[in-house]
């Protein structure tokens, strides 16, 4: 059995009509049906309005289907009884952080989810030391939120992630609001932790993003367009023009430059380069 599977899903949002009334809508997500492995690194791309956020929602529960079935580590996101099984296995992390913090202080704010799960005292203060490490922000433990840059906010809601010890974290864009530099640092931490093992799945619209990870789910209109290796994906420019996706910049790159078409991922550029 995978780590989740995912089995046609469905997510309809209703809507309401002239006179108040609710009445079905479109459906954000139309049949999805994925597996993903335990300790696999996995991106989901696609344009506005493809499911891709959705979809992410509905790893941990913060959405049920309309139909079908998502169930992680044999516990179905849809049985209350299980759902805290399914949270305490799959984290989060959001495009803004500052949707996520909900404590003044760093360190506070990185306790909060195991405080929620009843791990005891001892092991919160162990578990919350060690996260910060992880995300490069122990130094700044006892400071305040609200002092943090951009990058720092989401490294520190990694952190929240980190300390509630998940099998899994689905990061669902969250490098969108930030600067380059504040992009590559969360890019290195979620890297680490699939290198730990970890289970990432990356909610992503930079393809340079999605070139790092070993797997890529290309969502449209809700349904799944292609499930692909990167390498395969960007070999491939008319399902990219299909998707409505870019080309990586690395893979553009090389095209002008006339390489050869087999460097699929800009760590094989710079190599082919090194090595001219």
């Amino acid at each position: 059995m995978d780590f989740i599977e995912i089995r046609d899903l469905k997510i309809e949002f209703t809507k309401i009509d002239e006179n108040g009334n609710e009445v079905p809508g479109k459906l954000a997500l139309d049949g999805i049906t994925l597996d993903i492995e335990k300790g696999s690194f996995v991106a989901v791309v696609g344009m506005n309005g493809s499911g891709k956020s959705t979809l992410a929602k509905c790893l941990n529960g913060l959405l049920t289907p309309t139909s079908g079935s998502v169930v992680v580590d044999g516990f179905d996101t849809a049985d209350d009884e299980t759902i805290w099984d399914v949270r305490r296995r799959v984290g989060m992390v959001f495009q803004n952080p500052d949707n996520q913090l909900v404590s003044s202080i760093v360190e506070d704010d990185v306790a909060f989810g195991p405080e929620n799960l009843g791990v005891d005292p001892a092991e919160i203060r162990e578990r919350v030391d060690n996260a910060l490490i992880r995300v490069g922000m122990f130094e700044l433990r006892d400071k305040g939120a609200h002092m943090l840059s951009g990058g720092q906010k989401q490294r520190i809601a990694i952190a929240g992630a980190i300390a509630m010890k998940p099998d899994c974290i689905v990061f669902d864009e969250p490098t969108a609001m930030l600067d380059p530099k504040g992009r590559t640092g969360v890019m290195e931490i979620i890297k680490d932790l699939h290198s730990e093992g970890i289970t990432c799945i990356l909610i992503t619209h930079f393809m340079n993003e999605a070139e790092q990870a070993e797997r890529v789910v290309v969502l449209k209109n809700g349904k799944v367009l292609c499930d692909r290796t990167p390498e395969a994906l960007f070999s491939d420019r008319e399902m990219i023009e299909r998707a409505g996706l870019e080309m990586p910049p690395a893979i553009e790159l090389r095209d002008k430059a006339g390489l050869p078409e087999t460097l699929t991922t800009a760590e094989a550029i710079a190599d082919y380069m090194a090595g001219k």
